[in-house]
């Protein structure tokens, strides 16, 4: 009796045993509340290259890509000093139909006689960057199907012409002044097309010599009078008293009369 009461005491010790591990494994667990998973926040995406490049309101910046293209100073000064840059700006804002610009490099420009651009007025430097400027926006394949002479914001006309020859591999451009072909492509969008050139775009309204004034028409000549013999020139006389000359040949014929008859009455008497 003793020895089942030992064991049945043992017995239960070990069932409170085993509760009490129980009970201080899952304490931990229910005592903390639980929680809810973090929130995961969502990063923007990072800007991509061509991103980051458009400035404020999605405008493109022409000088900004001429800048980074690199060797464009003098005709991005001219850009500048002329004030098309902005009207460049606007246009790209508020046209639809896009903008051409044939950029000539700084080398380009080194190649006019020297000192040409600062003999320039500034209606003359504001004309020469629109020579540039085609108002719509051109692929290098619509060139192929382009009409001759192509408007620019200059203006048009034979005193402003520019013609686009398009071959297989080449792109070539005249003015009648300049002969030269696309070297490359700067930038292209669906609005903006940049093309290097390798000459400045020459237009005969400011370069070519202006058409001289007519002359004057001469008199025709007068005919050569026949030259009179200086015998039968009669030289101006003074006026002569008529009834004096009469008087005198009057008495000069009666005086030679009386000498003929004294003379013949002399014959007689002898």
């Amino acid at each position: 009796m003793k020895h089942q009461c030992s064991v049945l005491s043992f017995f239960s010790f070990f069932l409170l045993l085993l509760r009490c591990t129980s009970t201080f494994a899952q304490s931990p667990a229910a005592a903390a509340p639980a929680q809810a998973p973090a929130a995961v926040v969502a990063q923007p995406p990072a800007a991509t290259p061509t991103q980051a490049a458009q400035p404020q309101g999605g405008i493109t910046n022409v000088t900004k890509i001429l800048e980074k293209a690199g060797h464009f100073t003098i005709f991005i000064r001219l850009l500048r000093s002329t004030q098309e840059d902005s009207h460049l700006f606007s246009a790209l804002n508020d046209s639809s139909s896009g903008v051409t610009i044939f950029a000539p490099t700084d080398s380009a420009f080194s190649e006019l006689k020297s000192g040409t651009l600062n003999t320039l007025s500034d209606g003359d430097k504001s004309e020469l960057v629109k020579f540039h400027v085609v108002p719509t926006f051109l692929s290098t394949s619509q060139f192929q199907t382009v009409t001759n002479p192509l408007g620019t914001w200059a203006g048009t006309g034979n005193r402003l012409p520019l013609n686009v020859t398009s071959y297989p591999n080449s792109v070539n451009i005249t003015t009648g002044l300049t002969n030269t072909s696309l070297s490359g492509t700067v930038y292209t969008d669906s609005q903006l097309a940049i093309y290097k050139i390798e000459k400045v775009l020459l237009p005969k309204d400011i370069f070519a010599s202006k058409a001289p004034a007519p002359a004057p028409v001469a008199p025709a000549p007068e005919k050569p009078t026949k030259a009179v013999p200086a015998a039968t020139v009669e030289s101006p006389v003074a006026p002569v008293d008529i009834s004096s000359a009469l008087l005198f040949s009057q008495n000069h014929v009666v005086g030679s009369v009386g000498i003929v008859a004294a003379a013949m009455l002399l014959c007689n008497v002898n």
